[in-house]
């Protein structure tokens, strides 16, 4: 069973447009209402593979019970932490070209009983767990250190973590040696403090995050691919993608397919490169079963290459 927590979940509203033309009236050519938030889609992920998952988020307001709604509609177990604020509402722009525009509000504040409440529904959610994934931002009234509490509080558990922040919250959990990070090559280069031009760029980075304190390092590198660095060595790994639908939750899916395939070596990425891969092809943050992926796509290297230009360098 693989335990997902979203301190801060969403209700996501996708259209697709033609293009955005500011100032213009745009009409929509699809629309997708979805249970958002990064562990949020990765219990969807996880539920799309035929695997169980618990997933912990606190909840309030009409916009809260409908997330609960779609997600008990697809078969997600949901732990809520009642909350007194409303849930945050999303809107996604996914243009014809596979240009993405995101529109994110900034969600409750939490009052501190309410925040006790959340560490303590994951304490009493976590028995059994295979992994514990933490993921996204955290909403106003958690302390950037809230993320290093709860690893510790889930180490003691006995239970692998898996984070998926950026920012202030990562570098702080970092002390705590969480069992994988899985920054995008943006937050990657945000937590050196310096651009990523190359893969090798990015493969340094990874090392210094570990160096920091993460034990295995899985960095999104967007078309580029992605990287697995840990204790055994470091593995590159890529798919060909014919075009880009969407790329909402794709990052998450990528995670959910590491963590289902075990979260450890090369097979685990080669499984975080296929869901990825799947998971852009499809509208909105729509994520992937087992009949959508293409592992067969995927290729999976020892041998980084470090002199890779990135496509999309992050400065």
């Amino acid at each position: 069973m693989i335990l997902t927590v979203t301190p801060n979940p969403s209700l996501d509203r996708t259209y697709e447009v033609p293009s955005l033309d500011r100032g213009e009236v745009v009409r929509a050519t699809g629309e997708r209402v979805d249970p958002g938030g990064k562990g949020v889609n990765v219990s969807r992920a996880v539920t799309a593979a035929g695997r169980r998952t618990v997933a912990v988020l606190p909840l309030g307001g009409a916009p809260g019970a409908l997330v609960a709604d779609l997600l008990d509609a697809q078969g997600i177990e949901v732990a809520p932490v009642p909350v007194a604020g409303a849930t945050r509402s999303n809107i996604a722009l996914a243009e014809a070209d596979g240009v993405l525009t995101k529109i994110n509000a900034p969600g409750p504040e939490l009052t501190p009983a309410e925040r006790e409440l959340l560490l303590d529904t994951v304490r009493r959610q976590s028995p059994g767990a295979d992994w514990i994934a933490c993921c996204g931002s955290l909403p106003r009234g958690l302390a950037p250190s809230w993320y290093a509490e709860l690893v510790a509080r889930v180490h003691a558990a006995g239970v692998r973590v898996a984070l998926d922040t950026s920012g202030p919250a990562l570098l702080a959990a970092l002390r705590e040696r969480p069992d994988v990070v899985k920054p995008n090559a943006g937050e990657l280069a945000e937590a050196v403090g310096r651009p990523l031009a190359t893969v090798g760029d990015a493969l340094k980075a990874a090392e210094e995050l570990r160096g920091m304190g993460a034990r295995a390092v899985l960095a999104s590198l967007g078309a580029d691919g992605q990287l697995l660095v840990d204790d055994d060595g470091a593995w590159f790994g890529t798919a060909a993608v014919d075009a880009v639908r969407s790329n909402v939750g794709a990052g998450d899916s990528s995670l959910a397919g590491f963590l289902v395939a075990g979260g450890r070596g090369p097979e685990a990425l080669a499984s975080a490169v296929a869901h990825g891969a799947a998971a852009v092809k499809l509208p909105g943050s729509v994520m992937p079963t087992p009949a959508d992926l293409d592992p067969a796509a995927v290729t999976v290297t020892a041998e980084v290459p470090a002199d890779r230009a990135l496509r999309e360098p992050v400065s």
